[in-house]
């Protein structure tokens, strides 16, 4: 494995909210970082007016951060680079950078998503489209981490996820601020699968906090919610712990109790009565939860665990349930021993390591 610690040039693909958070992240620590921004316009306006208006505003863009609206000037000749690009559009941007990327390099995911249609975490696109011939590392950046508070500079942990040790170390040497502090991790499948599930469990918690059921309800959908992503997660080959940690638990409990979530405001507006066609059409930003609560059900029904809150969401969306139905629904099911199918899965998940 190469070491790419004295590597001072880093590409950051995806100049959204937090994409941009991460490029200032990267340029606290004196890198200098190239990102890609869809929008030709916006990449003119940051570059002229050093503030990323529609994403992240208010936030000076140093010189250390150049925007760029092609791929070639920010993945071209780049060893490290951070892939920040929305799930329902990671394959056909891959697809068009493919050519371009180094030997050796490493792709740090920090998209919290799973694909529509073939239910794959980001990493696993990856994995699917980088030639077989070809060298590369991936690893994963997840946890409880709202870019406006990143960009802020507040105290917030993180964790870097890989199989490689020798990989997450350096990047944690590369990464780690005063005010960023970041955990290795080496259970990228359940580092990914936390950042996308809890995506949907923050409809939900918005959806109940927006009818009004209150501090209960918040609590029930957060601590079943877990129990959810634990079944879905070992099933995978998840290691349990990793939920207990920022890519789980921390994560998710951010997520479901803050308006900053665009995911729970969805949630909170389905709650007060709006439909989802007039929220998603007054949205600039996207809101993963929504995609992802048809990718997450599709996932559980392959690997045949059982996800009731997902489900419910999943038809509020999508077949246009009433939400206090839906909460019916999940009140009237049969009542369970708390934690026995997860004790049952972990005892398996260790038979078989």
């Amino acid at each position: 494995m190469q070491d790419f610690s004295e590597t001072r040039k880093i590409g950051v693909i995806g100049g959204g909210s937090w994409g941009t958070a991460i490029s200032l992240l990267l340029a606290s620590k004196g890198y200098e970082v190239d990102l890609w921004v869809y929008e030709k316009e916006l990449a003119r306006e940051i570059e002229i007016k050093r503030e990323n208006s529609v994403y992240l505003p208010g936030f000076k863009i140093p010189e250390l951060i150049q925007p760029h609206n092609s791929l070639e000037k920010v993945i071209f000749g780049k060893k490290i680079l951070f892939s920040v690009i929305p799930s329902h559009v990671l394959r056909e941007t891959i697809i068009k950078f493919l050519h371009l990327l180094e030997h050796n390099v490493w792709i740090i995911s920090a998209t919290k998503g799973i694909e529509t249609g073939t239910s794959k975490r980001m990493t696993e696109i990856y994995e699917e489209l980088l030639p077989s011939d070809y060298s590369y590392e991936l690893a994963v950046l997840s946890g409880p981490t709202f870019a406006l508070e990143v960009a802020k500079r507040s105290p917030t942990a993180a964790v870097i996820s890989s199989y490689n040790v020798g990989v997450i170390k350096c990047l944690q040497r590369m990464i780690h601020t005063d005010f960023f502090r970041l955990y290795t991790n080496h259970d990228p499948i359940g580092v990914e699968l936390g950042g996308a599930v809890k995506n949907v469990m923050a409809i939900a918690s918005g959806i109940s906090d927006g009818i009004g059921y209150g501090n209960n309800t918040r609590a029930a959908i957060i601590t079943r919610g877990l129990a959810e992503i634990m079944r879905l997660g070992i099933a995978l080959g998840a290691d349990p712990l990793t939920f207990s940690g920022l890519a789980g638990l921390g994560d998710l409990v951010l997520t479901c109790t803050s308006n900053l979530s665009r995911n729970y405001s969805v949630g909170f507006r389905i709650g007060q009565g709006e439909s989802i066609k007039n929220i998603l059409a007054s949205m600039q930003m996207v809101a993963e939860g929504i995609r992802n609560a048809e990718s997450v059900l599709a996932l559980g029904e392959k690997y045949t665990v059982e996800l009731p809150i997902i489900r419910q969401v999943y038809a509020i969306l999508f077949q246009d349930k009433d939400p206090h139905k839906a909460m019916l629904s999940l009140m009237a099911r049969e009542p369970k021993y708390e934690s026995v199918t997860i004790t049952r899965n972990i005892q398996n998940h260790e038979k078989n390591q």
